[in-house]
Formats: C-alpha cells, sequence, structure tokens
C-alpha cells in the first residue's frame, strides 16, 4: 500500500482496549481505559524497551520480547506495541514490580527547623530545596517530620528501600529526643512503655527511656514508624505537650558529622545495613 507521495507504509491492526460503540465511534469506557496509556509519539519520552533496559533488568531486545508477551504495564494499562514510549513519571512495572531507569540515589540529611517535608513547591520552604542538588535522580523523603521538628531524613528513588521504611511492624527503627512541656511522670513512662490503647488502637514502641543528666522532660523513644504524629498522640493522650523532635538515629544511620541542614549520600555499607535490618 502507498501513500499520494508514494512512501511506502506499514499497514497493521493495532490492539484495542474495548468494544466500539454504535457507528464506529470508541465506546466511553474504551476511551477511560486509553486516558492513562503512553502516547507513542511523545518527543520528550523514552522508548519502553529503553526504560526497561536502563532499569537493569534485561537487555532492549528481551525488553521487547516481555513486552509482546504483556507482562509491562504503565500507568496501569498493558502495553504490549512495539515502539510506545514513555515518560519518566510514568508508572512503568514489569510483572507487577515498579521499575526505575534512573541511577538509585541515597541522600541523608540533618533536617533544621522551618521546613516542611514535601515534595509540593507550593508549601514554603521544604525539605527539596535543601537536597536539590544532590542528585540528578528523583529523590523523595521517606517518612514525616513535622515543619518545627529536626533530625534524619533519608530521601531515595529505590522502591525497594521506601517499601521496607514505610511498614511500620518491620520497618527500620528510628530513635527520637523529644521534650515535654512537663517532666513525665515514672508510671507514664511505664504506660508508654508497656502500649497505649488510643482510640482502639493499640501504639507499640520499641523503647523509651530518660535523657542522661537531662531533666525528666526530656526522653529518647525509640519506634518503628515514618512520622513523628504518632509520638504527639502518645504524649497528649497522657495529657503533655510536646516542645521538641528531633531525629537522632534512623537504623544503623546517625548524625555523627552531619551538621543541622546539610546531606551526605550513603555508601555501599550502609545501604546494605539498611536492607538488613
Amino acid at each position: 500500500m502507498k501513500k499520494q507521495d508514494g512512501k511506502p507504509t506499514k499497514k497493521y491492526n493495532k490492539p484495542t482496549t474495548g468494544k466500539k460503540a454504535a457507528g464506529g465511534k470508541p465506546s466511553a469506557k474504551a476511551v477511560k481505559e486509553n486516558a492513562s496509556a503512553p502516547k507513542k509519539q511523545s518527543s520528550s519520552g523514552i522508548r519502553l524497551n529503553k526504560y526497561i533496559a536502563n532499569s537493569g533488568i534485561c537487555s532492549r531486545r528481551e525488553a521487547d520480547l516481555y513486552i509482546s508477551t504483556g507482562q509491562v504495564t504503565v500507568n496501569g494499562q498493558v502495553v504490549n506495541e512495539m515502539g510506545s514510549k514513555v515518560n519518566l513519571d510514568d508508572d512503568v512495572r514489569f510483572d507487577g514490580r515498579r521499575i526505575n531507569p534512573e541511577a538509585k540515589a541515597y541522600v541523608l540529611l540533618n533536617k533544621p527547623k522551618g521546613f516542611g517535608v514535601t515534595t509540593s513547591n507550593k508549601k514554603g520552604m521544604t525539605v527539596m530545596d535543601l537536597v536539590a542538588n544532590a542528585t540528578k535522580s528523583r529523590i523523595e523523603p521517606i517518612g514525616r517530620l513535622g515543619r518545627n521538628a529536626t533530625g534524619l531524613l533519608l530521601f531515595t528513588n529505590d522502591e525497594k528501600v521506601m517499601q521496607k521504611m514505610m511498614n511500620t511492624k518491620a520497618g527500620l527503627p528510628r530513635l527520637f529526643h523529644i521534650e515535654l512541656d512537663k517532666n513525665l511522670k515514672g508510671e507514664d513512662l511505664e504506660k508508654i512503655k508497656q502500649g497505649l490503647t488510643v482510640e482502639g488502637k493499640k501504639i507499640f514502641v520499641e523503647d523509651i527511656s530518660y535523657v542522661n543528666d537531662a531533666p525528666r522532660k526530656e526522653v529518647g523513644l525509640q519506634i518503628k514508624n515514618i512520622g513523628n504524629g504518632v509520638i504527639r498522640t502518645i504524649f497528649e493522650y497522657l495529657d503533655y505537650q510536646v516542645v521538641r523532635v528531633d531525629c537522632v538515629t534512623l537504623g544503623t544511620l546517625t548524625k555523627k558529622d552531619l551538621p543541622r541542614g546539610k546531606y551526605r549520600h550513603l555508601n555501599q555499607q550502609e545501604i546494605n545495613n539498611l536492607m538488613m535490618l
């Protein structure tokens, strides 16, 4: 078959994801299902087989085979058309697992006060401003620290590390130095250690103790939780107000030689240690 300009064109049938409505037009369901699919001719995109190969899964040739057999999804839709392109912010999954073509990055920040833990640029100063020059990879903070909380915060684009740290049961222990508005009673410390039931939900901590050589309103609390919201819940339930929160350790990571407001990259041994905890 030839076009009017005489150049040959290949004729093939494209896969469809829904039935056509009367009159030959795609049904509303089909339009909706295709809405999030990647555009094949996106000038700013990357070929899907290259995206997969750059993720370390396999070669481009092997990626084409996996694509053709329906083992790859983009934004929740199976893509089996050769030459399809995707964008770096698309949700690309191989055999159900999300993949990323960027180099893995692990950045540890000693967060100062006044910075929100968010990737939104509409929330004033954020921790993303502090690590903007750390790497070209698109890293995200794991967990939450209040705007006025300080201490260790880890950024990465490694899905495995994210999932491990966000698991409140099998996640990484975090040690917080907490200052309250008044001395913590011994019986309340024991209640926290044994576990509290707040609004029908049991809250467990790994450990809690008074800080050595400090007033009894300062305590160290170790917990496998990704945010400090639960800390305020614990103490407010017992009629204390949290004055200061500082995350001093994250797994085996500490603030040693890391000044407030500065960041550093993890070495391979530190990464291995995180995954072994």
